[in-house]
């Protein structure tokens, strides 16, 4: 089976112009992405739309936290002459390039779980059967999409990004009943990245009529199927984009981003209180799997 050839080239640090043999052809549009992805911004494609009314045509948009590439494939479809550049850090387009690979594997999982029970555990012995299946395809293709069987086979909100991953879980018979549509005018027309979005940032921030779509993870949620581990200081970093930039972000209350800078808007004064403090840490852990990092800071008594 071969995969798509709408792609022109992969790796990290690449950039490059998505297109397909058919670009003249009317471009769909899509509002959800075709493929799973936490965070993705669908509940916002509908008003995001409507806030892209306000650009002019030969704006340059950056979504430097590319994902799904909803927010590219929405900009592109609604600015047709405008240049979009879709940091592509998570390699979703190599999801969307597997999709023939994935729909066979779908296929085969049907045929594996006819007859057991919809939405219940899958018996030992018809795991290890798809354990085997799933190992063979990765073996002859290289690459199969875990985090979209994910959906097919772990219990709701749980993502696998590897083999290991369905080997510890325990699967469930949620097998898709219908194969993901092929979608290669999903990414037609967008200049795709795959770097540090700070690289990216600096790469762009000086270009006329710029503006940034930025999509971090969020504080405070589960950020399994992203390519980074982020801490506090990281997400703050983001906000130095902002900065003198014509910008979309988004975020949610869980993060407390917008309290935290309409604090430090009220305090502007107030420094770094910790600076010279001295700090002992704690290791501690609510249960088995769960652990946290319990602090003092204290200064010195003169």
């Amino acid at each position: 089976m071969k995969f798509p050839h709408y792609f022109c080239a992969y790796g990290k640090k690449a950039t490059f112009v998505v297109h397909t043999d058919e670009m003249d052809m009317e471009r769909k549009l899509y509002l959800s992405a075709p493929l799973p992805f936490q965070g993705q911004k669908r509940n916002f494609a509908k008003e995001f739309i409507k806030v892209l009314e306000s650009y002019l045509d030969n704006t340059v948009f950056i979504d430097l936290f590319g994902g799904s590439g909803l927010l590219s494939h929405i900009a592109k479809h609604q600015k047709p002459a405008a240049t979009v550049v879709y940091n592509d850090f998570d390699n979703y387009r190599q999801r969307i390039e597997a999709i023939p690979v994935t729909n066979a594997l779908l296929a085969a999982l049907r045929d594996i779980t006819r007859g057991l029970p919809r939405l219940k555990p899958i018996p030992a012995q018809t795991k290890e059967r798809i354990l085997q299946l799933l190992r063979e395809y990765e073996r002859k293709y290289g690459f199969i999409d875990c985090i979209t069987l994910s959906s097919s086979l772990l219990f709701s909100m749980k993502y696998a990004t590897g083999y290991a991953d369905f080997e510890k879980e325990t699967l469930y018979n949620k097998i898709r009943t219908t194969d993901y549509p092929l979608c290669p005018d999903y990414l037609s027309g967008l200049v795709i990245t795959s770097d540090d979005y700070k690289a990216v940032y600096e790469k762009y921030k000086d270009c006329p009529n710029v503006v940034f779509l930025v999509d971090p993870p969020y504080l405070s949620t589960d950020s399994k199927t992203y390519n980074m581990y982020w801490k506090l200081s990281d997400y703050l970093d983001v906000l130095t984009v902002l900065a003198g930039h014509r910008f979309v972000y988004f975020t949610s209350n869980k993060s407390s981003i917008l309290e935290l800078c309409r604090w430090i808007g009220k305090n502007r004064n107030i420094g770094n209180l910790f600076e010279n403090c001295h700090l002992l840490e704690f290791n501690a852990s609510m249960n088995y799997n769960a652990s946290y990092t319990d602090m003092m800071l204290y200064t010195d008594a003169a």
